[in-house]
């Protein structure tokens, strides 16, 4: 049964653009005498769209698809892709400019969590409050209080006013409201960008639960592609506010990652400016990437310069995945010098790569005395692409994170004598 459905949906706004000043004097006077009248045109204007002129900008175009009952939909696209406005236009809080949608059941909101919470009231109070604005009823609430309270982890301060919170707090509080509503149909838009690990965490899997055990069709949108991939059935593509891809989200997560792949590609990196008030600056780096999987080597050029001697002072290289994750992180040995000098430090560093899948691969450098002393740290600067699988005569398609990033070889022993 489908829940959602959208026919060809499109949403339209008028840019704010800058006022062409003139150059000469008798223009400007000129323009100070017509500005009453442009002002007034420029009013009526505002809602007129007559012209497809560079003010005009669409945030979606055309946009089909529909969910059925108890799916979980992700909606993924880079910043300005028009995720955000298509979830407000679900949510009703928008209006289209074209197009038609039917929504079967009640729905609920997670788009600006904490949205509605009054500074002077106590985290209890704004729990009612906060409620009624997502509309809960006041016995729903109250049979939920305890089950809110207690996974916002803010019981001890629950009679506070929330104006005394910290952002984590009142984002911990926003989201248990918004998650212990009971509606048919919820729309989330990054709740994981904020919070720490064990929020998040605890995120994840409140949306599981919510999808897969009580049935809920969920629209999620996320920059997290493992989350993505871990809660999702289906995905949604957007770019410049049409549908690129709609269908399997394994499928449509890779061919996100790998669009355009080559423009994202940074071998090289030099750092944009020099604080004279460091003590030690990473100058420059660069990636070479040589041999054939599954033995291949990451050479690594980096500059640096020092104003300290630091004696146990050392390098690190840390890889990650195009999603975020961290792989792994290599020190090098023996430590490179680093010694008090005005001149720039070259080192070169050759790193042996475990058999890693196809795909896109960032890499950070960092520079300390010890983990907890960071003398420089440049995060995700060089980048590399892995484009054979290690294991030979296999094709492995990019970036399969749902089978993780590593792809060491293995052997089937059908004689248990064999193995020693």
């Amino acid at each position: 049964m489908r829940v959602i459905q959208v026919w060809n949906l499109s949403k339209r706004y008028r840019l704010g653009l800058r006022e062409k000043q003139s150059e000469t004097l008798v223009g400007q006077i000129s323009q100070i005498i017509r500005s009453p009248f442009d002002n007034l045109k420029r009013l009526r204007d505002l809602n007129r769209f007559q012209s497809e002129d560079e003010s005009v900008f669409w945030a979606l175009k055309e946009v089909s698809f529909e969910v059925k009952e108890g799916e979980v939909l992700g909606i993924i696209g880079k910043n300005g892709a028009g995720k955000s406005t298509l979830l407000k236009i679900l949510s009703q809080i928008t209006d289209p400019t074209s197009g038609k949608i039917e929504i079967y059941g009640r729905v609920a909101s997670l788009l600006e969590v904490g949205t509605g919470f009054h500074p002077e009231l106590s985290g209890r109070e704004n729990i009612y409050m906060n409620g009624t604005i997502l509309g809960m009823t006041r016995r729903e609430i109250d049979s939920k209080l305890d089950e809110i309270i207690d996974f916002s982890g803010v019981e001890k301060f629950i009679d506070t006013p929330v104006k005394f919170y910290s952002s984590g707090m009142k984002v911990r509080l926003g989201f248990s409201v918004a998650s212990h509503l009971d509606p048919e149909i919820l729309i989330i838009d990054e709740v994981l960008a904020v919070g720490d690990y064990e929020f998040q965490k605890k995120c994840l899997g409140k949306m599981e639960d919510v999808s897969k055990n009580q049935g809920r069709t969920v629209l999620f949108v996320s920059h997290n592609m493992a989350a993505v991939q871990n809660l999702c059935s289906r995905t949604l593509f957007l770019e410049q506010g049409k549908v690129i891809a709609n269908g399997e989200t394994n499928e449509i997560v890779s061919t996100y990652l790998n669009r355009n792949v080559n423009s994202y590609l940074k071998s090289q990196w030099i750092a944009p400016n020099f604080d004279p008030e460091k003590v030690f600056h990473f100058l420059s780096a660069a990636v070479v990437l040589k041999g054939k999987q599954p033995c291949l080597t990451l050479n690594i050029n980096v500059r640096f310069r020092s104003f300290l001697k630091h004696k146990d002072a050392f390098l690190a290289i840390d890889v990650s995945s195009w999603d975020g994750v961290n792989i792994f992180q290599s020190i090098p040995e023996p430590k490179p010098s680093i010694k008090f000098s005005r001149d720039e430090t070259s080192v070169k560093i050759q790193l042996t790569l475990p058999p890693l899948v196809p795909g896109i691969y960032n890499v950070s450098i960092w520079a300390g005395t010890d983990y907890s002393d960071t003398l420089d740290w440049q995060k995700n600067i060089l980048s590399f692409e892995i484009l054979e699988s290690p294991i030979k005569d296999r094709t492995t398609p990019h970036s399969p994170i749902h089978n993780g990033y590593f792809c060491p070889p293995s052997t089937v022993f059908k004689n248990l004598n064999e193995v020693s």
